[in-house]
C-alpha cells in the first residue's frame, strides 16, 4: 500500500499558484499510470475490509471511474449516481436530491435510478477526493431513501476540514490532502 501511495503522489500535480483563482488539483497522472490503474481498486476496497458491500456507488465521472475498478475488485455490481439526470421516460423512476454547496459553492442535482438499489443492499461509495462531503452526504441520504445500508466511502483524497462529517460519512482515504 506504501508503494501505492507513494506512486499518487508522484502522479499529482497541482496547476496555477496557491494564490490564483483557478489554482486546481490535477489527477490525470492517476489514470494514465498503469500500476495506479492496476491496484487502485483493491486499495480503495481494502479500506473497507471489515464490511461486505454487495454495490459499489459513485458518481459521474471520476467516482463511476473509480467504483467500478472497486466493483470488479469485490466482485460486486456498481450502481452510477448521475448529475442533472433526467429520466428517459415516465415510467423511469429516480430518487433526486440537491447537494449543499460543493467546493465551488454549487448546488448539484444528483439522481439514482430506483431499480439499482434495493433495501438489502450495503453500499460503499468511492470517489476520488472528498472536500466538502456535499456529493458524498447526497448519496448518503439516495441510499438511505432506498433503504439499502451506508457502509462508508472509500476516497483516495481526504480534504474534509470538517472531522465530524469524516465520522457522520465514515469516509476512508488513502491519502490526506496534506500528502500533496
Amino acid at each position: 500500500m506504501s508503494e501505492l501511495r507513494d506512486q499518487l503522489r508522484a502522479t499529482f500535480r497541482w496547476i496555477g499558484d496557491r494564490t490564483d483563482p483557478d489554482y486546481r488539483a490535477d489527477v490525470t497522472g492517476w489514470w494514465r499510470d498503469p500500476q495506479v490503474v492496476q491496484q487502485i481498486g483493491a486499495a480503495l476496497a481494502g479500506l473497507f475490509s471489515d464490511e461486505r458491500p454487495t454495490v459499489v456507488l459513485g458518481t459521474q465521472s471520476r467516482g463511476s471511474l473509480l467504483g467500478v475498478l472497486v466493483a470488479q475488485h469485490l466482485g460486486v455490481g456498481f450502481a452510477e449516481v448521475r448529475k442533472d439526470p433526467g429520466p428517459s421516460a415516465d415510467s423511469d423512476a429516480w430518487w433526486m436530491i440537491s447537494t449543499v454547496p460543493d467546493y465551488r459553492d454549487r448546488h448539484l442535482r444528483l439522481g439514482l435510478r430506483r431499480s439499482l438499489l434495493t433495501s438489502g443492499d450495503s453500499v460503499l461509495f468511492v470517489d476520488d477526493w472528498v472536500d466538502t462531503g456535499a456529493q458524498s452526504g447526497a448519496c448518503r441520504s439516495l441510499v438511505e431513501m432506498s433503504g439499502a445500508r451506508w457502509c462508508g466511502a472509500a476516497v483516495i483524497v481526504d480534504g474534509l476540514h470538517e472531522p465530524g462529517l469524516r465520522r457522520t460519512l465514515r469516509v476512508r482515504a488513502l491519502l490526506n490532502i496534506r500528502d500533496l
